[in-house]
């Protein structure tokens, strides 16, 4: 049986991430995150990480179809501190169900394309920047200002031209401020409903 695929959007720190997590968790299914694809460069400060062209999601898809087919793929392990992929990827087996999540997840036509439930997590702007924030500058060393500058130059244009407008298209619509337990369980039920 061919597996069931979720693709799972929304903005930056809206939740997604965190609910496609503890949905893998539950359910045993294989995250597959767009993250991961994020392209090798050397000078980071000059690249909008918030566009699609920044993802080699052509990979993506050929990974996804290789696992659609029974197929085990490498995937790229991405260093955000680098901004370089790693040397090794990881392998990763064919499983019953695959989420494939990211903030420009649902913008590309071919990922949209495959998936048998689309998923937006949508959460209010000014909590996705905090969460965005207090992510960046605890986690990944950035300063406040930094975070704002970005925030301002490219992940609010971006999300406004390529994310926001996913909502409309997506068959489900997860509330990133609600408790994970209980949005994880509307994803289940959802996810049970698409399988023949």
């Amino acid at each position: 049986m061919r597996p069931l695929v979720l693709v799972i959007g929304g903005g930056s720190a809206s939740g997604k991430t965190t609910l496609a997590r503890a949905f893998a968790s539950r359910t045993g299914a294989l995250l597959l995150s767009h993250d991961r694809y994020y392209r090798d460069y050397a000078e980071p400060t000059e690249v909008n990480f918030d566009h699609p062209d920044a993802l080699e999601t052509s990979l993506l898809v050929e990974h996804l179809d290789a696992l659609l087919r029974g197929e085990a793929v490498s995937v790229p392990v991405y260093d955000f501190g680098t901004h370089q992929r790693q040397p090794l990827a990881e392998h990763l087996h064919p499983c019953p169900v695959i989420v494939v999540e990211g903030i420009l997840a649902l913008a590309d036509p071919d990922l949209v394309a495959r998936c048998d439930l689309s998923v937006y997590v949508a959460c209010p702007d000014d909590v996705r920047l905090l969460r965005r924030m207090l992510r960046d500058c605890v986690e990944r060393d950035r300063s406040v200002v930094s975070v704002a500058a970005q925030y301002m130059g490219t992940v609010r244009p971006m999300h406004e031209q390529f994310v926001a407008p996913c909502e409309a298209r997506a068959m489900l619509v997860l509330d990133g401020m609600k408790s994970t337990a209980i949005e994880v369980e509307r994803l289940v039920a959802a996810s049970a409903s698409r399988r023949p």
